[in-house]
């Protein structure tokens, strides 16, 4: 047996050292996050594992090469043998524990309307989080246009075991669909009362077994599903689908204002058939328009998780059940998925993980000391207070400001003085939306533009030094 050789290098040494090394999606140290395991010493050989919150880290390779780096400079270390990791977290209920207890987390897939090609998205996310290494189900929701089981292949229907449905296995996907249940060629006529007691069954009624992930494709629109799937169990959040078009994002924007009133973040949108690129010649033609559904996540403070191209080869492969991530994992429409579904999970892993860099303004209470003002007290201790004129005037939506240009479309004499917020919503846990007494409704505010519109003299003194 090898004798273990007293050693000369001190822990904190080497903490120190990889403290220096941020996760950048939280932004905090790596020591600090608790994600240093098993440090080991061995005279001047030092092994550690660093434990991700997903397996899908963009960023995985590069953390493994600087950890190894800031370990290796210091004094009296020849060797570093760094393990990379993962564990997903996941959202914490004793709602949730009861139906799905070995769940994670629940993500639903979103539109405002249909043929934004949600279904498609759904799909070959599940597979490229999977693909990541994670362990995902995906829950065909879309009770009255199922197209999960076509796009996975999935002829087989399930099997029952123990009173409970088995789901179907596709490329490393656990599958459940109402299409698996319902003739072809017939169609589902439910109503809600109906379509709780599918939500139902589809949860608890099913042998989900130990899952990171749990996509939930949703049909178009706001309806019960939807609803039935927010009051029945605790989400993670949502993740939205739209295209650049302008009536895509715009009832996008509906999707997004649901689930704020249903109390579920909104992890991020995705922008599906971003842009057609010629397989000949290479051109790309910009069929649906240009990053419109990037600029409303900017003005909305929605995380914008990736643009999905406009191809061919996805809907031949959707068409054919063997999704693009899984048949043409090399293809540039199947690097884009993976890139979503790498933003897609960073987002749950923040969310998870109780918030985001300390850089970022997060508010601690938000009061009403008049009918026209509002005051803000943040978790820094800063204190802002707002007419309601100022709010309003400095909304950032669409229908003030121009997308393109940034030009502000709001005319500001237009605004009575006595303007008002009638109710304050937040929205997930990264901005608010106020609906004002002249029947605005569309803004949402970011922590980070509330800060940017208090008045104070501090706040304009560090805008002068970030300036710098």
């Amino acid at each position: 047996m090898k004798e273990r050789t007293e050693p000369t290098i001190a822990l904190e040494d080497i903490r120190a050292a990889l403290s220096q090394i941020k996760d950048p999606d939280l932004g905090r140290d790596i020591v600090t996050l608790g994600f240093v395991k098993d440090l080991q010493i061995d005279g001047e050989n030092v092994s550690f594992a660093i434990e991700l919150t997903t397996p899908a880290c963009p960023v995985r390779d590069q953390m493994k090469e600087d950890a190894h780096r800031a370990v290796l400079s210091l004094p009296g270390v020849t060797n570093v043998e760094v393990e990379m990791t993962s564990k997903v977290r996941g959202t914490q209920s004793e709602q949730k524990d009861e139906l799905i207890p070995l769940v994670k987390n629940v993500v639903p897939v979103a539109s405002g309307k249909g043929g934004v090609g949600k279904s498609t998205v759904s799909a070959n996310l599940a597979i490229a989080l999977a693909k990541l290494g994670a362990r995902v189900g995906l829950m065909d929701a879309d009770v009255y246009g199922p197209s999960i089981p076509t796009i996975m292949g999935a002829t087989t229907p399930p099997t029952a075991q123990n009173g409970t449905i088995v789901p179907v296995l596709r490329y490393g996907v656990k599958i459940v669909s109402i299409g698996f249940f319902v003739p072809k060629g017939e169609a589902t006529i439910w109503r809600g009362p109906m379509l709780a007691k599918v939500i139902d069954k589809f949860l608890g009624g099913v042998e989900w077994g130990e899952l990171d992930y749990l996509l939930v494709d949703l049909p178009p629109g706001t309806g019960d599903v939807q609803l039935s799937l927010c009051q029945r169990i605790p989400l993670t959040g949502a993740a939205v689908v739209s295209t650049p078009q302008d009536l895509a994002f715009n009832v996008a924007e509906k999707a997004v204002f649901m689930f704020t009133k249903l109390r579920t973040p909104v992890l991020g949108l995705v922008e599906n058939m971003s842009g057609f690129e010629c397989r000949h010649c290479g051109h790309r033609e910009e069929i649906f328009g240009s990053g419109g559904a990037r600029r409303f996540a900017a003005a909305s403070g929605i995380p914008f998780l990736g643009e999905i191209p406009l191809s061919t080869d996805i809907r031949t492969t959707s068409d054919e059940g063997n999704p693009i991530v899984q048949s043409m994992p090399e293809s540039p429409s199947a690097c884009a998925f993976l890139r979503v579904a790498e933003n897609l999970a960073a987002q749950v892993s923040t969310l998870t993980m109780g918030g985001v860099s300390a850089d970022r303004p997060e508010i601690a209470e938000i009061t009403r000391p008049s009918e026209t003002e509002v005051r803000i007290l943040w978790k820094d201790g800063h204190e802002s207070i707002y007419t309601g004129y100022a709010l309003r005037v400095g909304c950032r939506c669409a229908m003030c400001v121009d997308e393109i240009s940034g030009n502000k479309r709001l005319r500001e004499e237009s605004i009575s003085k006595d303007v008002r917020p009638l109710s304050i919503d937040p929205v997930g846990r990264y901005a608010i939306r106020f609906h004002w007494s002249d029947g605005h409704s569309t803004g949402i505010y970011t922590f980070e533009h509330l800060r940017e519109l208090c008045t104070c003299p501090i706040r304009a003194d560090n805008a002068e030094a970030r300036a710098r």
